[in-house]
């Protein structure tokens, strides 16, 4: 078949992104044809992979989305496609991989009633009413059991329609035989000491991951911890407020702001705890990530992976309302106990062997390729 994927923008190191390049390569290897539209693609095109990128430009984002939506749908009327699968909410799809929370929920919980009168709004909630309206025939790829039924209390959406799937974490960021190897080389090369513990923080989009909560639990930390603690934020985003807010809490010397990145399981390996206080999460795959590193967690119960924590035993869980004194003492609690984080590293590496956390993929290309019959 040629299948059709949708996605606003490609980089290599977003969450949405690797899953969208691991469910389509899958569908190649299985012999089918790939044909993709963006508006952004940053990075190498696989071999085999058509790339379309849309010339469109718009002063505000939803104007740019509906002309890129206009310009997709004439070159797919122009060459039809036997299934159109999408990464974002949008009309038209066949299949939707639903990596973002709820808008309409968002929308009339977050929000101050007056923007829902506003442009943007009326958008992204016509989009959202496209994929999971009862009388669209979308289906719909679900990574988080919590969404599920706010789409539902929303729109109405057929039971049916939903496909749950497992995570899907790719294989080379599990624990090699090697691993204390590469620990040490790492360690050596960021100049770490027998006894400095580094955290590290991983994802796009500083401000939602809670990077500001990780700087005030690390400014709170008791003496003798901070002396010997270092974090480590990585990912695609402007770190310049960040620095502004860890200047002000006086731990500038010993936070360091990286960008995103191809070699991601060399410092969950290297680490000695992956800190990730969300603000919300509709998932949160770097959790996993750490997890079958064997790499302890502390995370806050809004992500949707977070109880993959707590039923793995390898972390602490922040819950929701969430406070800052909580975060504060859990951290602090989590770096003075060098034997608890050994049992919390067996844990995690234990669970990996057992539980499917590697097989989204291989499902997400059952049911495209399913409803393509």
């Amino acid at each position: 078949m040629q299948l059709a994927f949708i996605l606003y923008k490609y980089f290599p190191f977003g969450g949405l992104q690797r899953d969208f390049m691991r469910i389509a390569l899958e569908c190649q290897r299985r012999g089918h044809t790939i044909r993709v539209y963006a508006m952004i693609w940053e990075g190498e095109v696989p071999d085999g992979f058509e790339v379309l990128i849309a010339p469109v430009k718009a002063l505000f984002n939803h104007t740019r989305n509906e002309r890129f939506t206009a310009w997709v749908e004439a070159d797919l009327a122009r060459r039809p496609v036997d299934r159109v699968i999408g990464f974002n909410k949008m009309p038209g799809l066949d299949v939707y991989y639903a990596a973002d929370p709820c808008f309409e929920d968002k929308a009339q919980t977050l929000r101050n009633p007056i923007y829902r009168r506003w442009g943007r709004y009326k958008h992204f909630a016509e989009y959202e009413r496209a994929v999971f309206d009862p009388q669209a025939k979308t289906e719909i790829l679900m990574i988080s059991e919590v969404q599920q039924p706010l789409f539902v209390k929303h729109y109405g959406t057929q039971a049916e329609r939903f496909h749950l799937l497992p995570p899907g974490i790719a294989a080379d960021r599990r624990a090699p035989a090697n691993a204390a190897a590469i620990r040490a080389e790492f360690r050596e090369e960021f100049e770490l000491r027998p006894d400095e513990l580094l955290l590290v923080q991983i994802g796009s989009g500083f401000k939602t991951k809670g990077v500001d909560r990780s700087l005030k639990a690390l400014a709170a930390l008791p003496r003798e911890l901070k002396q010997r603690t270092r974090l480590l934020v990585i990912g695609q985003d402007d770190p310049k407020p960040f620095k502004l807010q860890a200047k002000a809490l006086g731990v500038s010397s010993m936070v360091e702001f990286l960008k995103g990145r191809s070699d991601i399981p060399r410092f969950l390996l290297g680490a000695d705890l992956l800190i990730h206080p969300a603000y919300n999460e509709n998932t949160g795959t770097v959790l996993l990530e750490a997890l079958v590193a064997g790499l302890p967690v502390l995370v806050s119960d809004v992500c949707g992976y977070a109880h993959y924590i707590e039923d793995a035993a390898c972390g602490c869980v922040v819950p929701s309302p969430f406070e800052q004194a909580t975060l504060d003492q859990l951290l602090a609690l989590t770096l003075a106990d060098d034997e608890q984080r050994a049992r919390w590293r067996r844990n995690a590496l234990a669970y990996a062997e057992t539980a499917d956390l590697y097989s989204m993929p291989h499902k997400a290309a059952d049911v495209i390729l399913a409803e393509g019959k």
